[in-house]
Formats: C-alpha cells, sequence, structure tokens
C-alpha cells in the first residue's frame, strides 16, 4: 500500500500539476514580449489553475466539493491544452514542446478521472 495522504502535496496528480505548470512557465519565457497578457499569461493561468483546483477541492474536506474542484482542474485542463494546441498552429510553440506538454496533461487528466472515480466511491460508501 501507499504512503498515506494526508495533505493535497501528498497527491501525485497534484505532484504532476505543478510540473506541468513548472514547464509551462519555462517554455513560454520565450513567447513573443508582445504576447505576456495574452497567449503567455492565458497558458501559465490555465497551467496554475490545474493544481490550484486540487489544493483547493483537497482542503474543501468534503467529498462532494472535492470532486467538483477536480471537474474544474479537468476544465483547466482541456483549457491548456487549446492553448498548447493554438500555440502550436501559430508557429509560438516547437513540436516537441507541444508533445511533451500534451502527454502530460493526458497523465494528468487520467489520474484525475481516477481520482474523481475513488472519492465518488467513497462518498457512496
Amino acid at each position: 500500500m501507499g504512503k498515506k495522504i494526508e495533505s493535497y502535496r501528498d497527491l501525485v496528480v497534484w505532484q504532476s500539476a505543478m510540473v506541468l505548470a513548472e514547464n509551462c512557465y519555462r517554455i513560454t519565457k520565450g513567447f513573443p514580449r508582445d504576447e505576456i497578457y495574452g497567449m503567455t499569461s492565458q497558458m501559465r493561468r490555465s497551467a496554475v489553475s490545474i493544481a490550484a483546483n486540487i489544493a483547493e477541492g483537497y482542503g474543501r474536506e468534503n467529498r462532494g466539493s472535492f470532486v467538483q474542484f477536480l471537474r474544474m482542474a479537468q476544465g483547466s485542463l482541456k483549457e491548456l491544452e487549446t492553448h498548447i494546441l493554438l500555440a502550436c498552429r501559430i508557429g509560438m510553440l516547437e513540436r516537441d514542446n507541444e508533445t511533451e506538454l500534451l502527454l502530460r496533461c493526458e497523465e494528468i487528466g487520467k489520474m484525475t478521472r481516477s481520482l474523481i472515480r475513488t472519492v465518488q466511491a467513497k462518498q457512496a460508501e
């Protein structure tokens, strides 16, 4: 059995979301300066929102609220994926970075869906 979850920081999905946010910050540093309030800001905000929603939902200490915030994290994840795809289409993001970010998004999406199912199952007990 794994380590006991004592904080949102123990959740692998939160840890992965933090790495994704870090990667987005690093990658968007290379975006054009005139995009600081556009694509750069949008990608960073949606990436941070994923981890933030997971943490906030966990902190509510209510399974229903946790599921709701996990679903918001999923929404932010899909928003980020859209920004990534568009940034690549318009030549602001290299294909390798697009692939790396989208793979991490997919991994986080799977973990989030699994966590939602787990929390809902415990809620039904």
